[in-house]
């Protein structure tokens, strides 16, 4: 990689190729193991279950109610069940206290399973309903970014649609107090994590359309006291400061995201090993 070809390889499809592998589309109702990714480790899912959980305890509802909604929840294994019962809760129970937390656990069972058809579908569904639901803006905001092609129909639009979502989402979390039901910490978690995934699907957003100081600034604060950032946005944010020829930053960013271990490591390497001769180079 020469330095007067510092951004080229950005434009040439293999980062498409790379950020589109980890949300291919399946078919619904997929039973293959969801695989790891980097928004497990960023999002507030732990605290919403618990959320989730001391709401049930308060047992305010209709037992029946609550029964059906409990088996849905606890339905973590198997995805075709899952997506059984939480279809037919939400047709006993179309505006229930649970629907918002169904629609949000259906959404995120798809995302786990790569059927992005039906991802797209109930956050849509949900957020026409909960266009507050800082978990689904979040989320939304953060694949259709990822999953993006220039040649997809709406392509600009949809990227306008997840700035929207994430810009949204941060609104929210600012604003929101803390459920009563919740402690500090766990409030905290919470919204740390969703914080972290708006920031995180603004970065590839800005990087999808060449906005490399931008991206930059957003992915830094997506991995910003992360223990175990998403391998992703460090690559990415490696490419933005290649791009705009901070080759010692580029670096920096690619010798990180080449000590987590995956499928991105050795690229990593490579691409550490060249900004760093960049660096060189420009001195």
């Amino acid at each position: 990689m020469g330095s007067n070809h510092s951004s080229l390889w950005v434009a040439a499809g293999l980062l498409l190729a790379w950020l589109s592998f980890s949300v291919a589309t399946s078919g619904q109702g997929s039973t293959s193991s969801p695989q790891n990714n980097g928004l497990t480790q960023m999002d507030g899912r732990q605290a919403n279950n618990e959320i989730t959980e001391a709401y049930l305890r308060q047992n305010q509802g209709d037992p029946k109610e609550d029964a059906a909604y409990l088996a849905f929840h606890k339905a973590t294994e198997d995805s075709e069940k899952k997506v059984k019962l939480g279809n037919a809760f939400l047709a006993k129970y179309p505006s229930d206290r649970y629907s918002q937390a169904v629609y949000e656990e259906l959404t995120q069972t798809y995302y786990d399973h790569k059927d992005l058809a039906n991802f797209y579908a109930y956050s849509d569904k949900g957020l026409s309903l909960f266009p507050d639901d800082v978990h689904l803006l979040a989320l939304r905001g953060w694949v259709i970014p990822r999953a993006f092609t220039s040649d997809e129909p709406d392509a600009e639009k949809n990227l306008d649609k997840a700035e929207a979502d994430e810009k949204h989402a941060l609104d929210v979390l600012g604003r929101m107090e803390k459920p009563p039901t919740l402690t500090d910490e766990q409030f905290s978690e919470f919204k740390t994590g969703e914080t972290a995934v708006a920031h995180s699907g603004l970065g590839l957003v800005y990087f999808r359309r060449e906005q490399y100081s931008e991206s930059a600034k957003e992915l830094q604060s997506a991995i910003q006291g992360e223990a175990n950032p998403d391998a992703t946005d460090i690559f990415i944010l490696g490419a933005d400061f290649e791009n705009l020829k901070q080759f010692k930053d580029a670096a920096d960013a690619f010798n990180r995201c080449a000590q987590i271990r995956g499928s991105m490591q050795d690229r990593c390497k490579q691409y550490a090993s060249a900004a760093s001769k960049q660096a060189g180079e420009a001195k």
